[in-house]
């Protein structure tokens, strides 16, 4: 089962610096003005032991005032239905306004467990500003600064207590599952039925199809697999504008039941940033990655686009640039079964496993060779290193001094890794520890 937290409220109430916060990186950007973040931002967080999503429903559509509370219920009508628990998110320098009171009587009705989280409350000169928000009839209220992280650990507390530690496994056979991602409109439902062999229904991010992720056994070829396809299989008659965060939510639950994550893009758009995030949150769950660059056959290209176009994507998502992409046109069905290969292989190079003896045979003579730089007249000696058995590639490295190694050092590692086995399309961990 997934663990997905929402956080809502009305703009410009730090909903995206908390979500910054959670997830420990800057992927949100931090406006005073209204309506900078149009896409939805989704990542990965950890407390405590219990890894979740975190979803940042920020970044409205600009309009009247009346425009701006339609987007909100909607947004917050949508988070209440596919999260897990949610976040309400206020200002306590602003205090209460009437769009607050409306989402929290929304939230009051509904099932799923929610917070009232006051933002803002950064010095004892306002700590007790909280206070007028009792008015909402709700008695746990958590003052907290976004931006300090002030009151966030009581907060998550109490929030991990609604999310599992470990995922309810499917009862599915031991075979590969492979998710179908990405943004609307690219090909993801054209690729699927190519697949199959037979129509299925558009995919279309319409609240009210289906909610779960649904799994079809895919056998041909060769092959024996599971595709997870993250669309719903009915056909909706009235198609609401801005509801692509509905699909966003059922990425995320795909994502993390799936062993290799197929993110399709549209080559005549190019890779963009929301084609990122949902590569980037792939690699943040450790799976098993191919970028599939759809709709190749309506680029108008020469001799050298291809590989210029690759270079541009590779330079986008570094570090972690070894990954397949393969260039596609479901419509003319070129390529295709090359993505199936590939996601297969994949797989199978997310399972590999490496000798002890064969690891260090081939790493020690290499770090003898490029040790650590020395760090505060402190010298690293490696003097051995493992594969861990855990489900995604993890090596650890034992050496005097694992707290002076920095990143670069990781990367070159991880590089060499790289270039002796393949583990391509697959994330790497690299520990250092005390022998």
């Amino acid at each position: 089962m997934s663990n997905i937290l929402s956080l809502v409220g009305r703009p410009n109430v730090g909903k995206s610096t908390l979500f910054n916060r959670l997830t420990q990186t800057r992927e949100a950007i931090v406006d005073s003005v209204s309506g900078v973040t149009r896409d939805r931002n989704y990542g990965k967080s950890d407390w405590n032991g219990y890894e979740f999503s975190v979803i940042d429903t920020g970044g409205y559509v600009v309009g009247s005032d009346d425009l701006f509370e339609s987007e909100i219920r909607k947004q917050a009508a949508l988070a209440v239905e596919e999260s897990d628990v949610i976040i309400l998110m206020v200002d306590g320098r602003e205090g209460l306004t009437p769009l607050d009171r409306e989402v929290a009587a929304m939230l009051r009705r509904s099932k799923k467990p929610y917070y009232l989280v006051v933002n803002k409350i950064d010095s004892p000169s306002n700590f007790f500003d909280y206070a007028e928000f009792y008015e909402l009839g709700i008695n746990d209220i958590y003052p907290i600064s976004a931006v300090s992280g002030s009151g966030t650990g009581d907060l998550l507390d109490e929030v991990v207590k609604h999310f599992k530690k470990e995922e309810e496994t499917e009862d599915l056979d031991d075979l590969p599952k492979v998710a179908i991602v990405g943004r609307p409109n690219v090909g993801k439902s054209s690729i699927i039925n190519t697949f199959l062999g037979y129509e299925r229904h558009i995919v279309t991010p319409v609240a009210g199809t289906t909610r779960d992720s649904v799994y079809t056994r895919y056998t041909g070829f060769g092959f024996d697999f599971y595709l997870i396809d993250t669309a719903g299989l009915r056909k909706k008659k009235k198609v609401e504008e801005n509801l692509e965060f509905y699909s966003v939510m059922r990425t995320v639950r795909a994502i993390e039941k799936s062993d290799v994550c197929v993110v399709m893009c549209d080559a005549t758009e190019g890779f963009e940033a929301q084609d990122l995030s949902i590569f980037s949150l792939a690699a943040r769950n450790r799976k098993a990655v191919l970028i599939v660059m759809n709709k190749w056959d309506l680029v108008e290209k020469d001799h050298k686009t291809h590989k210029e176009y690759e270079e541009l994507i590779r330079k986008k998502i570094a570090p972690f640039s070894d990954v397949p992409i393969i260039f596609t046109s479901v419509l003319n069905k070129q390529r295709i079964y090359k993505v199936l290969e590939t996601a297969i292989k994949t797989y199978k190079n997310k399972s590999r496993k490496v000798a002890t003896s064969e690891l260090n045979d081939t790493l020690l003579p290499i770090i003898k060779q490029s040790p650590p730089p020395v760090v505060k007249d402190k010298m690293v000696k490696i003097k051995y290193v493992t594969q861990l058995p855990t489900p995604f590639p993890a090596f650890a490295f034992f050496c005097n001094l694992p707290q002076y190694v920095r990143e670069n050092y990781k990367r070159f590692l991880e590089n060499k890794i790289r270039e002796h086995w393949d583990f391509t399309g697959v994330p790497m961990e690299i520990y250092f520890r005390k022998k």
